[in-house]
Parts: C-alpha cells; structure tokens; sequence
C-alpha cells in the first residue's frame, strides 16, 4: 500500500510536470504585447496564465487548466504563460500583483480575472467568459 508521503510526492512530481501545461487542444505562446495584439486582432479568446515554479497554487491550477483545454469549446483558447519571476515588465504592465493569476480577454477588453482560485468550475466559467 502507498503511504501519504509517497502520494503527495507523486502527486507534487506530476504537478511539476503541467506547470506552463503547454497543450494540444489551444494555442500556447510566449506573452510579449505585439503576440497578445496579434491573438486579439485575429478574434481569438485569450487566457493569460500567471505562474511561478515554486507556487503551489498554480500547481493545484496546472491540471485543472488541462483537463479544460481538452475541451472542444475551448479549442481557439490562445494562452499566454508569464513567469511571475521573471517576466516583471508584463506584470507591470497587466497590474498583476500575484502569482496564479488568470485573466481572461476577449475582443481586446479583459473580461475576467482570478487570482489564487483552484475551483474547477469557477475556473471554467472564468474561461467560459472569453468565448
């Protein structure tokens, strides 16, 4: 029988693997302004996913944005991964205070934003605002 530590460190490892969970069902791209402009002006929904390795909210989000992803209606979904650490000038920029934020922007207007939120069905109708 597995024990709890064994568990949880599974469970940890494969959180680590999904942060930035670059997946098939969207398009994923580095966050610059010109790729955010580009994405809104061809009409795509956008989701832009702040993150930090060391965060274990974004972890606990990591799979649930997954499992969305994988979803015919979000199949247009563009996201923009930002790294909390390293990517000051977007935050800045986005006035993002916190790691494990999601905002939400469609026709070029941020139409939603959560910070810290790890409810599945929260998250989805926050996604759900862009299409």
């Amino acid at each position: 029988m597995i024990n709890r530590r064994h568990a949880l460190a599974a469970l940890a490892a494969f959180s680590l693997a999904l942060v930035g969970w670059g997946v098939s069902a969207q398009e994923e791209k580095a966050y610059s302004p010109a790729a955010l402009d580009a994405a809104i002006k061809a009409g795509k929904p956008v989701l832009i996913d702040v993150t930090a390795t060391w965060c274990p909210t974004c972890k606990a989000q990591a799979p649930i944005l997954l499992e969305l992803a994988q979803q015919p209606k979000f199949k247009d979904l563009v996201v923009f991964n930002i790294d909390f650490d390293s990517q000051k000038d977007a935050l800045r920029s986005l006035k993002v205070q916190h790691q494990s934020t999601l905002i939400v922007v469609k026709g070029g207007a941020e139409v939603g934003r959560s910070v810290g939120d790890t409810n599945r069905a929260s998250i989805e109708a926050l996604l759900s605002r862009a299409l």
